[in-house]
């Protein structure tokens, strides 16, 4: 009997040691939201790694529900978690954050993981994949000029039902990607080079390097350095800008992809470089899909310009959706540009309806330079964020106005002593 009570006290207090309360806070929206990515700064607490793993735990009422959460470690560690589903406005949710020593691993179908295959690297949830990264080098058809070949671009994407959302090489122009975002028209000691233009033989965008890949319950994604090349330089060919691209995508809804690409650069040239004021270039640019065209794809921005008249409009967000051979019938993508960005709300090209011979093919690009060239200073980073939500069936602007709250006004966290 004595042994029994002796093992049941160092039972608990083993246990106890286990699962140690470090913190808890409150987390409000500013505005409506949904599907909310929230971080919050574990320089607030006083944790020590060594005694186990994180777990954190909503407070409703009396009790606590775990939730997923994931650490981004680094100088500035961060806790990461995601208010799933609608958020009201000024609505107050409670958390606790605990410290347990547990060996649980997520399932490898519950999670978004990373797969390198031959030439593309592959995000995917489960065997379902969403995107696939191109790392090498991409040459056009057979009789095409060589120069229109390159790396490091986005493609295919797909909806979450597997519908192929975008676009590379089309006939009209070989030059296009999927999702990308070189620089048109620029100039440096004066002379033009373009990035986006392959043919004219004056720069290109090439895969450099893997700086990061991730694989968590919560956010799963990859850093890359892409780097823009000018061809025209005395001598040999040099760097003009240096880019990392930082895919995020977060493990929120299987339904709905939500996928966080940002853009930072600077440039090593002595005297900079010139982004030229022109209608394309820079930002984020989607060739569509061959199915989409004037006939079965609709654009509509948040200050309600539609494919008629979005082109050269500012906007906040637009949502772009198509025909699809999916339940629904119609896939999309509702792309955010944050408060952030050179002028914000950004300029949009968008391609009218008689684009390619009267098809209209789709064409959407936030364009960061349209109005007011923007000159970049060397050896100081520059930086673009945009969020693109990718999805199934229809959305209207109620939704569209949610994720942009969500991604635009992050909420307030308040530690409870």
């Amino acid at each position: 009997m004595k042994n029994t009570v002796l093992f049941l006290f160092f039972f608990m207090i083993t246990f106890l040691s286990y699962s140690q309360e470090i913190g808890r806070f409150s987390v409000q929206l500013e505005d409506d939201g949904i599907d909310v990515p929230v971080s919050i700064s574990l320089d607030e607490f006083n944790i020590n790694p060594d005694k186990g793993s994180l777990a954190l735990y909503e407070i409703t009422g009396n009790r606590e529900k775990e939730i997923d959460c994931q650490v981004e470690s680094g100088y500035f560690p961060n806790l990461w978690f995601v208010l799933n589903g609608h958020s009201d406005k000024k609505s107050l949710r409670e958390f606790v954050l605990k410290v347990e020593k547990k060996d649980a691993v997520p399932s490898q179908n519950s999670i978004i993981t990373l797969k390198k295959q031959h030439k593309d690297l592959i995000v995917q949830f489960g065997e379902q994949p969403i995107l696939k990264y191109r790392f090498q080098t991409t040459y056009p058809p057979e009789g095409v000029d060589p120069l229109y070949k390159r790396s490091g671009f986005i493609h295919p994407l797909y909806s979450p039902q597997g519908e192929i959302l975008s676009r590379i090489q089309p006939t009209d122009h070989y030059h296009h990607y999927g999702i990308w975002g070189p620089w048109t028209l620029t100039h440096i000691d004066g002379r033009e080079v373009d990035f986006w233009n392959l043919n004219k033989g004056q720069g290109t965008v090439r895969f450099a390097d893997f700086l990061s890949e991730m694989s968590g319950k919560v956010f799963s994604g990859f850093k890359v350095l892409q780097q823009h090349i000018d061809f025209g330089n005395k001598g040999e060919d040099r760097i003009a800008l240096n880019e990392i691209l930082d895919v995020l995508v977060w493990n929120i809804n299987p339904k709905v992809w939500v996928i966080d690409y940002t853009s930072s650069f600077n440039t090593p040239l002595p005297n900079g470089i010139l982004f030229d004021a022109y209608r394309y270039g820079g930002g984020i640019g989607f060739r569509a899909t061959e199915k989409w065209t004037k006939d079965n794809c609709t654009v509509l921005t948040s200050e309600g310009k539609t494919r008629l008249d979005a082109d050269g409009s500012r906007a906040r967000w637009c949502i772009v959706e198509g025909e699809s051979d999916t339940e629904e019938g119609r896939s999309g993508i509702l792309f955010l540009s944050h408060p952030s960005n050179r002028a914000h709300p950004e300029p949009m090209r968008v391609w009218p309806l008689d684009a390619n011979g009267g098809r209209g093919d789709m064409f959407v690009e936030f364009v960061p330079i349209r109005y007011e060239a923007w000159k970049i200073n060397p050896f100081r980073d520059y930086t673009l964020r945009y969020r693109m939500i990718v999805f199934d069936g229809k959305m209207n602007i109620q939704t569209a106005e949610k994720y942009w709250n969500s991604f635009s006004k992050p909420p307030k966290i308040k530690k409870i002593l």
